[in-house]
């Protein structure tokens, strides 16, 4: 069995979910775990797995867009502190003795695994923006741009890179890459979908103030969740998060509005439900997201800051169409992510990569 170094992006909770998918199966099978991680991540990680806290370059919001001095601020901080940081996690690696190393967006364990000659497998959605082929409308360039120098500046010094995404597109020739559907949890896969009359609200980012009253108006039920806070207003319904409510929700409503978040979009489509996106102003990566769920028919992509009244009704028309196209999809990639992750192991390199 391998010892594996993981290292986990900690900003918000998506990164550190999937890493726990992967762990526990590999775990149970005797592999042993030396997690990296930060902010949220380390704290659900901790729970289970041996966990080291290094700080990590993150996406910071505000106000329903990118905070971009944020950004910025907490990358040069984790830069300043990287000859130190190399240097701890070096001690850490000549003390566990890794065979293997996997990232999940991870700024530091590329690095380390890279000057100790160990094998690393970057297992991350980001991955699919630098690694693939996409078509991109001239108005996001600026965005496309900087987030992909982000991404090959920080976060791409793996060996290898499987990219995780309900969309395909082609990899770039000589990329070392892969792309496979999502990793769903198991409390995703026990969920029964059904067809009920409620939508589904769930904004993460920042909300705007004017969202809620644009709901109001318009009469339908909505469950409302990103507010934190349980609370009946009305046509809606506001509900603190909980995984068990929140995924029955989620399987049994007529569509979901959202933002852009990969993981939350991947479950809604294993579901069957279609997607009204409104992606965070300057988040290249939720842009995309909601780029491809319009352009492949799950979906349409909205702004917040343009809340006119018919966007909903007329999102509302196309719904059978959308369900149709959907049903033709798969998204669930867990069978297709666990042989490749074991064959990295086995290994050192993932098989048919470009």
């Amino acid at each position: 069995m391998a010892r594996i170094l993981y290292g986990v992006h900690g900003t918000q909770h998506g990164h550190a979910i999937r890493a726990l998918i992967l762990a526990r199966r590999l775990a149970a099978l005797g592999h042993e775990f030396l997690f990296i991680s930060s902010e949220e991540g380390a704290g659900l990680l901790e729970r289970e797995f041996r966990v080291e806290r290094f700080e990590n370059p993150g996406t910071r919001y505000r106000n329903q867009k990118l905070d971009t001095p944020a950004t910025v601020r907490l990358a040069m901080r984790t830069l300043a502190k990287r000859g130190s940081e190399l240097a701890r996690l070096k001690r850490l690696i000549e003390d566990f003795r890794p065979d293997r190393a996997i990232s999940d967006y991870e700024y530091f364990v590329p690095i380390a695994a890279a000057r100790a000659g160990i094998p690393c497998l970057s297992i991350d959605h980001q991955h699919v923006i630098s690694c693939c082929h996409h078509q991109v409308p001239a108005r996001y360039w600026p965005d496309y741009l900087g987030i992909r120098a982000s991404i090959r500046f920080l976060f791409s010094a793996c060996s290898d890179y499987l990219a995780i995404s309900f969309y395909q597109p082609p990899t770039k020739p000589g990329a070392r890459a892969r792309v496979a559907p999502a990793i769903l949890r198991d409390s995703v896969l026990r969920q029964r979908p059904s067809r009920g009359e409620h939508i589904v609200v769930y904004q993460s980012c920042g909300i705007c103030d004017a969202f809620a009253p644009y709901l109001r108006r318009i009469d339908r039920e909505f469950r409302v969740y990103g507010y934190k806070m349980d609370k009946v207003d009305g046509n809606l319904t506001f509900r603190s998060y909980s995984e068990e409510g929140f995924l029955a929700d989620l399987a049994s409503c007529a569509y979901v509005v959202c933002g852009g978040s990969h993981n939350l979009m991947s479950e809604a489509l294993h579901y069957g439900k279609p997607i009204l996106s409104f992606p965070v102003a300057g988040a290249f990566e939720q842009t995309l997201n909601a780029l491809y769920l319009e352009r492949l028919g799950y979906g349409r992509m909205a702004d917040m800051r343009r809340l006119t009244p018919d966007l909903l009704p007329a999102f509302e028309k196309d719904l059978d169409a959308r369900r149709e196209r959907i049903a033709a999809g798969s998204f669930c990639g867990n069978e297709t992510v666990n042989e490749l992750v074991d064959a990295f192991l086995a290994d050192g390199r993932l098989p048919g990569r470009s």
